[in-house]
């Protein structure tokens, strides 16, 4: 019998390598800013992350109900290729200067190789940890919260100096050591045996914890099929609720470092570029570890107090921030208010797994999982083009209206929450 524990530690280092992507706005100064050489807007820039995520969503949507057939270890392989030389490609074309090329490359490759290996260890760990989805695929998911403090605090600096700012061998570099990164752990990822079921220590723990708070859930319908479970109005609240959790955190996280650096300029325009940039890298990476301990932190808390209840504290409070950070004028406070965002933020991701399992049962989870993932494709187009396209347009206005957009959004997702409930979904959903 395979080790379950070791196999999610794995699947922590596969997400981790993926999560890298988160930061993006460690690398969208440098390709906007006059002296760069490439000559690009901020919209343009931004479409190469947001297609980055549009692509995840769209390829975790095809390949969640074609992971049983295809298998984990071979989807994430497949995955971490195409993670890899989407880096290589976009490495190619910073060397030659063409947009068009970064957004095939690190777009769509690299975007395909973020769906494909992000939805494998999810599904395949909430397979193993049947007595605990909340805390195991929180755990694992929490490793691509944490890929941008990787990034911006260790690889990035590293090549960054090694290359003298030169972006094209730093991008070339970066894909040889992901596909070695993540072809490693993409061996583990294998579903476990048929009939499986946890340790007995383990399952009378989690009875005895049960019973002393809530009643077990009942499964859920087994006559439901993927398509009536996709088509249902269930699906269609948890995809809205995800999608405007997901479009206000992820305009933060595509624009953070700059979104500091704007505020420490109206305090101070005598700080030096790098400074700034230092500062900025600083709050990727602390920033980071609460989008990471937000997916273990609130997939765990899910686990008491159910999951759309999880959604309903998250969206509530995220809003009163999303106010604050209208009316700061303090880049620490700033810095406070953003990484409460990153918590809740990658609290939905660490929640909304076993959403998934409770309301539509483990056998219908990669289909229906990958489905809403297409929430979060739409959102990586829309939460960065709207902070892009309003710091090209009215830069000086630009933090304030991106904040009350995201606000707003909140309290939509937070409406939309309180029809939500946890109990299995009935054959009309």
């Amino acid at each position: 019998m395979k080790n379950r524990w070791l196999i999610a530690a794995m699947g922590t280092v596969l997400m981790l390598c993926l999560g890298t992507v988160y930061a993006w706005s460690y690398f969208q100064d440098r390709l906007v800013a006059k002296d760069s050489g490439f000559g690009w807007t901020n919209s343009q820039a931004a479409w190469i992350f947001a297609l980055a995520i549009f692509f995840l969503g769209v390829s975790a949507a095809v390949a969640g109900p074609r992971l049983q057939k295809v298998g984990p270890r071979r989807m994430a392989t497949l995955g971490g290729l195409a993670f890899g030389l989407g880096y290589a490609i976009a490495g190619l074309a910073l060397g030659i200067r063409s947009l068009v090329l970064l957004y095939l490359g690190y777009g769509l490759l690299g975007g395909i190789g973020l769906g494909l290996g992000y939805v494998t260890p999810v599904t395949t760990i909430a397979k193993w940890f049947p007595d605990r989805k909340g805390l195991a695929t929180g755990m694992v998911i929490m490793g691509f919260g944490l890929g941008a403090l990787f990034m911006s605090k260790i690889l990035a600096p590293i090549l960054l100096g090694l290359f003298a700012g030169n972006l094209s061998p730093v991008f070339y570099s970066l894909a040889g050591l992901f596909i070695v990164l993540t072809l490693v752990p993409a061996r583990f990822m294998v579903n476990p045996p048929d009939g499986f079921a946890p340790p007995a220590e383990v399952r009378a723990q989690a009875a005895v914890r049960q019973d002393a708070k809530t009643p077990a859930p009942k499964a859920a319908a087994s006559d439901l099929t993927a398509r009536q479970a996709i088509v249902s109005g269930r699906f269609a609240l948890m995809w809205l609720v995800f999608f405007c959790n997901i479009t206000a955190g992820i305009a933060i996280i595509s624009f953070q470092s700059p979104l500091l650096q704007d505020l420490w300029r109206k305090i101070d325009g005598s700080l030096a570029p790098a400074t700034l940039v230092a500062w900025g890298a600083t709050l990727i990476a602390v920033s980071s570890l609460f989008n990471g301990a937000g997916r273990f932190l609130w997939g765990a808390v899910s686990d008491r107090i159910g999951r759309s209840w999880t959604f309903r504290v998250m969206l509530a409070t995220e809003i009163a921030v999303f106010v604050g950070l209208m009316l700061t004028r303090s880049p620490w406070v700033f810095g406070i208010f953003v990484c409460w965002v990153l918590l809740c933020y990658g609290g939905g991701f660490g929640t909304m797994p076993a959403f998934i399992g409770d309301v539509f049962g483990p056998k219908l989870m990669p289909a229906v999982y990958g489905a809403v993932l297409t929430a979060w494709g739409v959102a990586g187009v829309v939460g960065p083009q709207l902070v892009a396209v309003l710091k090209d347009r009215v830069p000086d206005r630009a933090s304030t209206l991106s904040f009350a957009a995201g606000a707003a959004l909140l309290g939509v997702g937070f409406l939309l929450s309180l029809p939500l409930s946890d109990r299995p979904a009935a054959r009309k959903g």
